[in-house]
């Protein structure tokens, strides 16, 4: 099994649609981006950091890993973040505070194109006696590009009332309701979702993981 720190349930659901059974585990990290941070720096950032707490949460209680694997073995750790970016290339679309933060970014985001971001890493561990330390990390960075059709303040409205929006990075859904707000997309669309299927399953076969 793999450990995806995350309790996303879209990047769970994705992994098992591959086949790939994961052990949930999550982490708490301060996600504050720092001053003049660029958008991709922000999530290499984040998984890292995700990653760290989940090597340290194992260190301190060794009985998280999965029970079924031997004691003298190797286990991977996935972490990942996704962000959309304005056409400017630095401005940030994360979770909507509130519905007027959601509309700020959507009418900013309304006819033209944005790009969302997802940031992943593998980190490999050996546990040895119970001890734990890091083997191996391999990291992939993937965009695509989303474009909207214009919003009118009905759709806004309607889909902010559906409750959809509140948790997401860039207050949509690209397999939800906002699914009629996109006109085009270019490259994965499993990244839009939350994990670049396709390339997560190739970065876990270098680390020799095979489905």
């Amino acid at each position: 099994m793999i450990i995806l720190a995350s309790g996303s349930p879209r990047r769970r659901e994705l992994l098992a649609s591959a086949g790939v059974p994961c052990h949930i585990l999550r982490v708490d990290i301060d996600e504050t981006p720092k001053a003049n941070e660029l958008p991709t720096d922000y999530i290499a950032r984040m998984v890292a950091a995700k990653a760290n707490a989940a090597v340290q949460a194992l260190q301190s209680d060794p009985a998280l890993l999965i029970a079924s694997q031997p004691q003298n073995d190797t286990q991977i750790i996935l972490t990942a973040d996704t962000i959309g970016v304005l056409p400017d290339g630095r401005s940030v679309l994360i979770k909507p505070e509130d519905r007027t933060d959601a509309f700020a970014m959507w009418q900013k985001m309304s006819g033209v194109k944005h790009q969302v971001w997802t940031a992943v890493q593998a980190t490999q561990v050996q546990c040895v006696d119970g001890s734990i330390s890091v083997i191996n990390t391999v990291n992939i960075l993937e965009k695509t590009d989303v474009q909207f059709v214009t919003l009118s303040d009905t759709m806004m409205t309607s889909y902010w009332q559906s409750g959809e929006p509140h948790d997401k990075a860039g207050g949509y859904a690209i397999q939800g309701g906002a699914a009629a707000w996109v006109e085009r997309i270019d490259g994965s669309y499993t990244n839009v979702v939350g994990l670049p299927l396709a390339q997560t399953l190739a970065m876990l076969h270098k680390l020799g993981y095979s489905v």
